[in-house]
């Protein structure tokens, strides 16, 4: 898989039946390796190694958006279950446009993480968002629960 601009991390990987998977630690499964599940579980690698609690982790939880059945790529939450910061993952061939920050938003609109970030592997962009004002502020670094000792 192609190298990410992301700490490198010890992921189990296995190959059956000549196919690639990697081993989802939330999910506590083998998943079939893709460019953007290997983004998503090299980004989640990272997340851990900061602290962030396994249990406070969600993946692929579904919602709905304007009636359609979604699924969230990664949702951090903080120690009262809310909901903290909502990750859309991409393939890093997959350039991150106006698009990729609208399908995230438009999750969030249901989940109201007060941050959003996208990622494809080698860039990396996060907002927090102002509910209130219906306005969102770039950060220079990633936003992490208040629980997590920086």
């Amino acid at each position: 898989m192609q190298e990410l601009n992301l700490p490198k991390s010890n992921v189990r990987l296995e190959e059956k039946n000549g196919k690639q998977y990697i081993f989802d630690p939330i999910r506590k499964k083998m998943l079939q390796l893709t460019p953007e599940e290997w983004v998503r579980q090299q980004f989640l690698q990272m997340l851990l190694s900061m602290g962030v609690s396994k249990g406070l982790v969600g993946i692929e939880n579904g919602l709905k958006v304007n009636k359609k059945a979604k699924r969230s790529d990664l949702l951090l939450y903080n120690r009262d279950g809310q909901p903290f910061l909502l990750i859309e993952c991409k393939a890093p061939s997959v350039k991150l446009t106006n698009e990729t920050f609208k399908q995230v938003a438009a999750y969030n609109a249901t989940l109201k993480a007060p941050f959003i970030g996208i990622t494809n592997g080698l860039q990396h962009y996060f907002c927090k968002i102002d509910f209130d004002n219906s306005s969102y502020q770039f950060l220079k670094e990633l936003p992490l629960p208040p629980y997590v000792k920086k």
